[in-house]
């Protein structure tokens, strides 16, 4: 179900919980929801629908990558860049890098390691910041 996009700061600054099994049901929800704003949207995390738990979409490859508890374990050449968000009014300075290895678990559950780049690593970088309270 597509669901309201959380504009209140003080909830998203605030950590978001571990997801577990029982918080599987979000992800349709989450993918719903960055569907229906694809035309200006490339991820989401939970808590931008209300959800503070760690999960994450986002655009990748012609489709969506759905990731539970990621956690960026190496990353390389930092850049700054402008980057907007739907919880927030317009564009704001971010530091991001071009190369990232995330470890997640997909909706298997199942523990992943992956490498990005570019605009994917980018995009993964400001949700799991999200997962984190940090606002750009």
């Amino acid at each position: 179900m597509v669901q309201a996009i959380i504009k209140d700061e003080a909830f998203l600054r605030i950590p978001s919980a571990p997801a577990a099994a029982e918080d599987l049901s979000v992800v349709q929800d989450l993918l719903d929801t960055l569907s229906a704003n694809a035309g200006c949207c490339v991820g989401l995390a939970a808590n931008m629908i209300g959800v503070a738990k760690r999960i994450i979409a986002v655009t990748a490859e012609g489709g969506y990558l759905v990731m539970l508890n990621p956690e960026i374990v190496k990353q390389s050449e930092p850049y700054e860049t402008e980057e907007a968000c739907l919880s927030l009014a317009g564009t704001r300075k971010a530091r991001r890098c071009k190369n990232i290895r995330v470890q997640y678990q997909d909706t298997a559950l199942q523990t992943r390691l992956q490498n990005f780049k570019g605009f994917t690593a980018q995009i993964i970088q400001h949700e799991i910041d999200h997962c984190n309270g940090i606002l750009i």
